[in-house]
């Protein structure tokens, strides 16, 4: 049934058409679940994505297929973001405050944490801004902590990942990366958040690792 139809337009077809990144076991099980799909593996769909992007670059096309939040996008290659930069926005509900960046860089550099860890870090009650996160879906409650009381332990997640342009939560500048990135104009976007996390490292003597992994399965 599919003579006509090849297994690496159908993974592209998968990839174009989902809003959201698709795992290369996602992949796989959606083209399994026909009785007539082809057989695939997720290192055979891993293989096609690279032929595809092979076949873009070749043909000078504006975009590629990248890995993000556990998965595979769509996205316009960095050399056309300063001519995008003049239409895009961020989306509305994603703009963030000065003390929201200030909570989430804490989070993301020391998750799972609590908020009274965070409220301790900061020296004032981030009660109001972790809710405004979690709104967001920013993070996510991660279980809660042995200490009295039992808080809630937060964390970052794939929503998280895909805001900020990061495959994983490892890729987060370390302190000594952090000046060079700066300096690169494609990282205009992302400057008040490096600020943050800077600050926040410098002021409580972090070295840039987080607790835990914070990702979350798609």
């Amino acid at each position: 049934m599919h003579t006509e139809i090849s297994a690496k337009a159908i993974v592209e077809s998968l990839i174009f058409s989902h809003p959201e990144p698709l795992g290369a076991g996602q992949i796989v099980e959606t083209i399994m679940a026909r009785e007539d799909g082809f057989e695939l593996t997720p290192g055979e769909v891993d293989e096609i994505v690279a032929e595809l992007n092979g076949e873009y670059q070749d043909t000078g096309r504006c975009f590629s297929v990248i890995q993000i939040g556990g998965g595979y996008t769509f996205a316009t290659r960095r050399e056309f973001h300063p001519w995008l930069q003049f239409l895009q926005h961020e989306n509305a509900s994603r703009k963030m405050s000065q003390s929201a960046l200030e909570v989430l860089s804490i989070i993301a550099f020391r998750q799972p944490v609590t908020k009274p860890e965070i409220d301790h870090i900061r020296g004032v009650d981030s009660g109001y801004v972790v809710r405004q996160l979690l709104e967001k879906e920013l993070v996510d409650v991660a279980g809660r902590n042995d200490s009295p009381g039992r808080p809630l332990l937060y964390q970052t997640n794939s929503t998280f990942l895909k805001h900020f342009g990061i495959n994983s939560i490892d890729e987060l500048p370390k302190p000594r990366e952090i000046e060079e990135i700066l300096q690169d104009d494609d990282m205009a976007q992302h400057r008040q958040l490096i600020l943050e996390l800077k600050a926040e490292l410098v002021s409580n003597g972090g070295n840039g690792s987080a607790a835990g992994n914070g990702h979350a399965t798609t």
